[in-house]
Formats: C-alpha cells, structure tokens, sequence
C-alpha cells in the first residue's frame, strides 16, 4: 500500500522514478523512431537508419547522463563533435582486426577515463563507446561514412530537440541556490549569537546541523554537484565546504565566561559575519554582488586578532570567533569566483587558497586528468578494467567471426561493474532476463514471419515500454526488453528468423563472460580496498602537514618557511580519497553492517588544510614562550601520532585489520594520559587534548589558541574515526 501512495505521490507530483523514465522513454522513442522511419521507409537508406536509431539510443537508453532534460541537451550538443570522430575512427580502424581491437583498447579507455571529469562526462561514457562500437564491426565500408555521419547526427540532433522541448523536467534546486539557503542559516545564527544569552538554542543549532547536512554530496542530486575540473565548478565546491565550516564554527561557538558580558569588539566581529553572509547569501541567490563587500569584516577581523582579550577564557572564544569570521571571508571570496569567474579577484592570503583562479581552463583540466594518471586512481582503474574487456570482446568477436559481434560489446559496457561481485550479481540477472528475452523475441519472428509492417508498428510502443520499465524494474527487465527492441528493429532492416534471438543470447554470453573474468584480473575489489589506500595516504599527509604547520606557528621569528610540500601532497591526496569515496558509495558493499566513518576521515583532510591556513594566518611574527612553543609541539606530534595509526588501520587488509592494529598499538607509545579506553589512552588513537582554557597560559597569544583550536578540532575528528571502527570491529572491540 504505501509503495501505491508513493507511486500516485509521484504519477501526481511528476517527481520519481516512473515518471522521470516515462519523460525520457518518450524522448527516446520520438528521437530513435523518428530517425529511423525517415531514413528506412522515406529515404530507403537503411545504413542511415541504423545510425540515427543507435545514436538516440546510446546517449539516451545506454547513457545515464544526469539532470533535467534541458541540461541533457546542453551536454549533448557538446558531445556532437565528439561523436562525429568516433563514429568516423571506427569507420576507419574496421579495416583489420587487430587495428579495431587496438583502436577499442585505446578509445576504450581514454572514453573511460573522461569520467574523472565528473558525473556528466561520466554519465555520457557508455553512449559514447557505442558510437565507435557500432561502426568498428565488418563490413569495412569506408564509403558509406557520409550516411553513417548523417544518420548518426540526426538521430543525436532529434534527441537533443526532443530533451530540451518534450516534456519539460520539474526544475531543481541548482547548488548555488541550497548554498544560498544554508549561508542564510548562517546568517541567522550569527544574528543569534549577538543576543543573550549568546549561545544558540537546541532548535536553532539543530536548523544549522540540517542546513549544513544539505550540502553534503549524497544529499544533492548528481546533475548539482559541483565536480567539474573548471574554474566556477571548484569555486562552488569550496562555496559548500566553506558554508558547512561557518555553520559548524558557529554552532561550535565557545560562551562567554559564566559572569561576564561578551566583548564588543567580538559581537561587532559577529554583525560583521552576520551582513556578510547575508550578503553572500543574495550573490549566490540573485547573482549579483551586493552592496556590502568583506572590507568592514577584514578590518574587525585584523582588529580583533591585534588586540588579545584579557582572561584565557576570553581569547579562547577570541580565536574561536576569528575562526569563525575567517570561514565567513572565505565563504564570501569562493561565491564571487563561482558567480563572477575570474572577474573576481581574491587578494592577501585568500589567493593561495583560490590559486586556480590564476590557471586557465586547459591547466585546471590538466590538474585534474594529472591527479588521476596512475593506478591509486579508482578512474583509472576502471578504464583499464573497461578498455581490457572492450578489446578482448573485439578480438573474440574477430577471431571468431561472431554474428552480430557488437552486441557483445555492448554487454561489455552496460553489465561490467566496478567490483568482481557486482559484476557476478549483474550477468547473472541479465542472463536470465535476455533468456526470457531471447525466448520471446524469437517466438515473436517465427510466428511474425517477414511482415515488416507489424513491426514498424510495435517498434514505438515497445520502445517506450522498455526504456520506462527497465531503469525502474533492473538490469534484468532491461535486458529482456532490449532483446525484443534489436529483434523488432533488425527485422525491419534485414529478412530474419528466430535464430536472431539465438544470436543475440550467445553475444550477451560471451560478453558477460568477458567482464567477469577481465573484472577479476583488473583490481576485482574496486574501490573497497582503493579507499582504505587512499585514506591512509591522506592521514599520512594531514600528519605531516600539523607537525610542520606546527613548527612553523612556534619557530622564532625569521625561522619559519611556510609548509608547502605538505600541504600539496594533502591537497592531492584528498582527491584521490574523494574520487574513491564517491565510487564507493556507488557499489554493493561485502560484508553488510556498520563500517569505518569513511566520509568522516575525508573530511578531516579538509579540517587539516583550513585549519593551517587559519593558523598560519594568525602568525603576527610575535615569539611564543619555550613553555607554549613545548605545549603546543607536544600536541601536535600527539594529534600526528593519532592520525598515523589511523593511517595503519586503514590501509589494512580487512582480514588483517584487527592483528595489523594489535601490532600497530605495540609499537606506537601514546604520550596521551587518561582513563583506559578514553580519550588519550594508550593505544586508542585519540591524543588527550591539552587545550582547554584551564590549561592555557595566562599571557599566552592568540597564535597559541588559534593552534589549540585547531588540534582540538582534528582530536575530534580522531574520535569520531575511532568510534567508527569501534562499530565496525567484532563485538565492539576496538
């Protein structure tokens, strides 16, 4: 009854699955047909024919390119040229098989690899390898690439028409305006804050955690996430980071001493953030600049850290305000690049964090294609693991002569998945439904015979009923249906008889066949254990970066040398952790139950980068006393240890985690003190945290609580990736 109610929600609404598959079923249909009838009964040019229908269908049906039909069309038209070449290469390349086999290898991958571009790249990858599949079979008819092209482009050409026209999609909240809405909340929080009793109330810090959740990449729909390599997609990625941070930083807010009112220049400091993020909030909205640029904040954020509070309960709620209006700058800085490009101009220490501003697009693309050339990149794992079964596929249907040899091909790409029992649980589904498939599709011929007429008249309503039902129902109704779509479609083109269904299951076979055994030679866990990797290289790195972030906060003045190289391996090993993450929450996890807190250590690599840039930020050349400096070096190497040995526990083999963490406790001393099994107990990997304002000098700097903050932000994070494992390990042992 209630999967009734939701289906009438969505019938009523037009928001869902059914009714989304139904639009774009439609679309296909119109676009596939269209094409079809013009060039086979109107033009007889049934190589034509054949082009435009694949063309709709490959980036239509194959494709799952992602957003609203006007946004698919905006892809597509991009894509025309794109298609143009493969069509044309695959042309080409058919003269021998070891040519088409090297052409799929290399086209194969390289089609493949364009998914580290983000998710509509990604999305349009398998349509693509079926532009240059389709033409790379025998015949080799150089000749007939000018009705190849024509039949290809208009197919495309009645596709984008038909998206960006038929059946408009109900539009969605863009990133820009979910960023907008948080940074409000924001707003509001700060406002907030400026009132006794200066603390946020239960309701209202909860509204802050719910707006900051909603920019969280698994709550925005693929098509609004800010993945691109570009200049205004990054800019929009660190729009959301630096919302989330303000919220968190305001909801975090320290009180002020029990007793005592707040200091004025703090709560001018919060206005301050308050007009700024509203005005942000409108940029990101509207996008115009509004009128209140960040001058009055910068100039109470230099006031407020040149002037130290009296008590050290006061300069810890001083640093953790200068944290919070330096998320507010940031945030400001990263909407006037998303809106504006680089007609904003980010000045002073912002630009180091901005520094694609100063590339241009070729080099932003280079950054990202360089960042995954290599086998830790789950991008490149997956087009090797694709351009392998692509080119074995072509040289068995080769070798073999195998009819209809392309459908083969096409099982490649639509059923290998990026796990060896993804795969498995995969080809076996689809087998069974292209068996049932198969079995109607040639009952069907033989009782149909070589009436063309009843199968030009099925083909529209068969088509809008297999690309409705089969991405709703599985790979298993899909398949089913597509058998009866080829059968009906290459009856039209050519005398058949119900061995085409024979054919048709044998391809799908062997293809799936081919998957399966290139999935398990080709890295058969896929981002399983890829993630554990690249997390502990990114634990590793966030450890280096806080013990030289550190050192540079405490060197006497003249002495200190900005961390670069550290810094760097963070930033590239953070996109190597998220790229695994994003794949890994995409695939059928073994075993099932609690795990670690992936996204939690993740986000730690981007509390590591701000929090150093906050830190070196309040470095004012002022020297700390040998007892800070000692203090907040002992710290820091603590916080470094912790994240190592969670770095070891990740990079674990799961049948070996729990010996390799035993192993890891015995020979890693804690410094930290505390009960057993707390915080700061040996061998929990959670140092103790020495920055309480107890704890603080009485004249210490705001340098010293700055550093504190943040080695108190990254234990945090600590505990929350031991409590993780502590889930995931057997009966909660840790």
């Amino acid at each position: 009854m209630r999967a009734l109610g939701e289906l009438e929600r969505d019938l009523r609404t037009g928001t869902g699955p059914v009714p989304a598959a139904a639009r774009r079923a439609v679309r296909t249909t119109i676009a596939a047909c269209g094409g079809f009838y013009l060039f086979l009964y109107g033009l007889d040019r049934p190589v034509s024919a054949t082009y435009a229908l694949f063309g709709a269908v490959s980036l239509a049906g194959l494709s799952r390119i992602p957003g609203t039909g006007r946004q698919r069309a905006a892809v597509m038209v991009r894509l025309l040229p794109v298609a143009c070449v493969l069509v044309t290469l695959g042309t080409f390349l058919a003269v021998r098989t070891w040519s088409a086999v090297l052409g799929m290898a290399v086209i194969g991958f390289c089609v493949a690899f364009s998914a580290a571009a983000g998710p509509r790249p990604a999305g349009a990858a398998a349509g693509l390898q079926l532009l240059y599949i389709l033409p790379s079979f025998p015949p080799y008819a150089p000749h007939t690439l000018d009705e190849r092209l024509g039949g290809a482009l208009t197919g495309l050409l009645l596709l984008i028409l038909a998206e960006a026209w038929v059946l408009p999609d109900p539009r969605v909240a863009t990133y820009a305006e979910r960023a907008a809405g948080s940074v409000a909340e924001a707003a509001r929080c700060a406002a907030a804050l400026e009132r006794p009793p200066y603390a946020l109330t239960d309701s209202a810090s909860d509204r802050a955690r719910t707006a900051a959740e909603a920019l969280r990449s698994s709550r925005v729909p693929e098509a609004e996430r800010p993945a691109g390599p570009g200049l205004r997609e990054r800019a929009l990625a660190h729009t959301g980071l630096a919302a989330r941070t303000l919220l968190s930083r305001l909801r975090n807010l320290p009180p002020p001493p029990a007793g005592r009112e707040p200091r004025q220049a703090g709560l001018d400091l919060l206005g301050a953030v308050r007009t700024s993020a509203t005005g942000t909030s409108t940029l990101l909205r509207d996008g115009r600049r509004p009128v209140v640029d960040s001058t009055e904040l910068l100039r109470l954020r230099a006031r407020n850290a040149r002037t130290p509070a009296d008590l050290p309960e006061s300069r810890r709620r001083q640093a953790a305000l200068l944290e919070v209006a330096d998320a507010a700058v940031v945030l400001r800085t990263a909407a006037e690049i998303a809106v504006e490009g680089r007609g904003a101009h980010p000045q002073g220490d912002a630009a180091d964090r901005f520094w694609y501003v100063r590339q241009n697009t070729v080099q932003l693309w280079w950054h990202r294609i360089a960042a995954h050339t290599g086998p830790r990149s789950v991008h490149f794992q997956n087009a090797v693991r694709i351009a392998l079964a692509l080119a074995v596929a072509r040289t068995v249907a080769g070798l073999d002569s195998l009819p209809h040899g392309f459908w083969a091909m096409l099982a490649v790409i639509s059923l290998t998945r990026t796990t060896a029992v993804q795969t498995r649980g995969t080809v076996r589904t689809a087998l069974i439904g292209t068996c049932l498939g198969a079995l109607a599709a040639g009952t069907v011929l033989a009782l149909t015979g070589g009436e063309t007429l009843v199968y030009a008249i099925v083909l529209p309503p068969l088509m809008l009923f297999t690309f409705t039902i089969g991405p709703v129902r599985g790979v298993g109704w899909a398949q089913a249906l597509f058998t009866l779509v080829v059968a009906v479609v290459f009856a039209q083109l050519s005398a058949v008889t119900w061995q085409l269904a024979e054919v048709r299951f044998l391809d799908v076979t062997i293809g799936s066949a081919i998957g399966i055994v290139c999935g398990i030679l080709a890295w058969p866990r896929g981002a399983h254990d890829e993630l554990g990797r690249a997390v502990a290289g990114l634990l590793r790195a966030c450890a280096d970066d806080v013990e030289s972030t550190t050192a540079v906060a405490t060197a006497p003045r003249g002495l200190a040398q900005t961390p670069q190289d550290a810094e760097h391996r963070v930033r590239i090993t953070l996109v190597m952790a998220e790229s695994a993450y994003a794949q890994y929450q995409s695939e059928t996890q073994r075993p099932a139950g609690p795990g670690p807190d992936w996204q939690a250590t993740v986000m730690t690599g981007h509390h590591v980068l701000w929090g150093a840039g906050r830190v070196l930020g309040s470095v004012d050349g002022t020297p700390l006393a040998r007892s800070e400096a000692a203090q907040l070096g002992d710290y820091a190497a603590r916080v470094a240890a912790g994240l190592r040995r969670a770095a070891a526990v990740a990079d674990a083999p799961h049948k070996t985690r729990d010996k390799t963490r035993d192993r890891t406790r015995d020979r890693t001393p804690s410094s930290g003190t505390g009960t057993p099994g707390g915080p700061g107990a040996a061998g929990s990997g959670v140092p103790a945290a020495p920055g309480s304002a107890e704890a603080a000098p009485p004249d210490a700097g705001p340098v010293y609580f700055a550093t504190t903050a943040w080695l108190d932000s990254l234990t945090a994070d600590l505990r929350i990736i031991e409590s993780g494992r502590a889930a995931a390990a057997p009966h909660g042992a840790v």
